[in-house]
């Protein structure tokens, strides 16, 4: 039977949209980073989230240079690829994979976390972890499974109610202290630039995943308009949430006897500073837990189109390259996704870790791979428009720019050296780069060779 391949133009402009806003997964934000991002920055919390937003965007533009002519569901994969040898392709495919799975894996451990809390809060009861981990990967697999545009709908909507609610948070607090500038946050008080440097090294890590839209290039409709628009504009969005929820929370724990930064419940103190009902603490939780669902399902969308993608090109098994015949969505490499996400939580929770420092491993492991991607491809953005004959000062401006803030970050990451087992992920990830690599390569090797199947050029869609 032919390969039907994937649905044609099935996804809105809102809905490839949602793709990318899901996997960065703006309720973790408020709840995780920002408090950690306070820790260094301090009243400079706010301007770290301004210069990562900035950042961010410089990326966006680079990615954008390749998202405005080609459509393909191999994301940043196909970008590199097209005009880097095709063997760094491959690792720019490899550390999507990572980066996506290591995301799903970390975001479903906050997910059985969060579930337990708002069961306990519900009934006084709790599961065991590996039971909620296991029918929230069945679902999530499911939806990516059966319909990508069930599950692009289901990712927007969820994510609308849980910016929804901590929105509702932030404005609360700020009537309760009447609207004014908070002098100490816009002066700077206290803050250095070492201090800032650190802070922006940690803002970064919440927008990780806002290039994922991209992996919808054959399913989204008109391609080349709707998917540029997602890259910028969750960016953008996401920038603009995550700034405003950093003035608010330090401004909101000025006064309290415990500090943002040792808060395991931030949103709950806020909303209980801010004069709300006591069920809005619950209502938050909740919010994170569908959030935490939509990330996942987000990154198990996006993962999979990589793996079809590979799959086609002879990076992986033929059978990874097939769709569903009916439903048209890359269902091999959905399960194979949502397996490898599943099978690193398992193991850790039956070690005995607990979710939050799975959530702190394996979403810095994907960390690495993401701004692996990221500096490929802003590498790779020049040299395509220098074969395209449109290579300006601009161009080369924006893309070192943030190749070299890009670069920060990384370094920021593994220096100075932090506590072990975090001492150990750069290790690991580059090992499963390593071993990722040299299965393509020799998968190649059994057939056209590495530069006749991964190489070429871009798919260009006309409009």
């Amino acid at each position: 039977m032919a390969n039907p391949g994937l649905k044609k133009a099935v996804l809105s402009r809102n809905e490839t949209l949602a793709q990318s806003i899901a996997v960065i997964a703006p309720t973790a934000g408020p709840l995780l980073t920002i408090p950690l991002v306070f820790a260094t920055a301090g009243s400079g919390t706010w301007l770290s989230f301004v210069f990562s937003t900035v950042l961010v965007v410089l990326v966006a533009l680079n990615v954008n240079q390749f998202a405005r002519i080609s459509a393909s569901p191999g994301s940043l994969y196909s970008y590199i690829s097209a005009h880097m040898h095709p063997v760094i392709g491959m690792v720019a495919a490899w550390a999507l994979l990572i980066a996506y799975i290591g995301t799903a894996t970390a975001i479903a451990a906050g997910l059985t976390n969060y579930t337990n809390v708002v069961l306990k809060s519900l009934f006084g009861v709790e599961v065991f972890p590996m039971l909620i981990a296991a029918v929230a990967v069945a679902f999530a697999v499911y939806c990516a499974y059966r319909d990508v545009t069930m599950s692009a709908r289901l990712m927007l909507g969820l994510e609308v109610l849980s910016v929804a609610l901590i929105s509702a948070v932030a404005v609360g607090v700020l009537a309760r202290h009447g609207f004014r500038p908070d002098m100490e946050q816009l002066t700077l008080k206290g803050v250095t630039a070492d201090k800032l440097r650190q802070g922006l090294v940690l803002a970064i890590f919440c927008f990780v995943g806002f290039e994922s839209a991209t992996s919808l290039g054959a399913e989204a409709k008109e391609p080349l308009r709707n998917i540029p628009r997602a890259v910028k504009w969750s960016g953008i969005l996401a920038g603009l949430f995550f700034i405003c929820c950093a003035y608010m929370e330090v401004l909101g724990f000025r006064g309290e006897a415990e500090t943002l930064d040792k808060s395991l419940a931030p949103m709950n103190v806020l909303a209980r500073h801010a004069g709300m009902p006591a069920v809005i603490g619950l209502l938050i939780n909740m919010g994170a837990l569908v959030s935490f669902f939509s990330c996942f399902l987000a990154c198990i969308t996006a993962s999979a189109r990589v793996l079809y993608l590979m799959g086609q090109k002879g990076a992986l098994h033929s059978l990874l390259g097939r769709a569903h015949s009916a439903n048209q969505t890359p269902h091999r490499a959905v399960a194979v996704s949502g397996l490898a996400a599943f099978l690193p939580l398992g193991a850790l929770i039956l070690t005995g870790t607990s979710p939050f420092d799975v959530y702190g491993l394996l979403g810095t492991l994907a960390t690495f791979g993401f701004l692996t991607a990221y500096m490929l491809v802003c590498v790779a953005a020049p040299i395509f428009l220098r074969a395209e004959g449109r290579l300006g000062f601009g161009d080369v401006l924006i893309a070192a720019v943030a190749l070299v803030a890009m670069g920060v970050v990384l370094v920021g990451s593994v220096y100075p050296v932090p506590a072990a087992p975090y001492s150990h992920l750069p290790y690991i990830y580059l090992g499963l780069l390593a071993a990722g690599l040299g299965w393509s390569v020799v998968l190649n090797g059994k057939g056209e060779g590495v530069s006749e199947k991964l190489g070429g050029e871009l798919d260009v869609v006309a409009e």
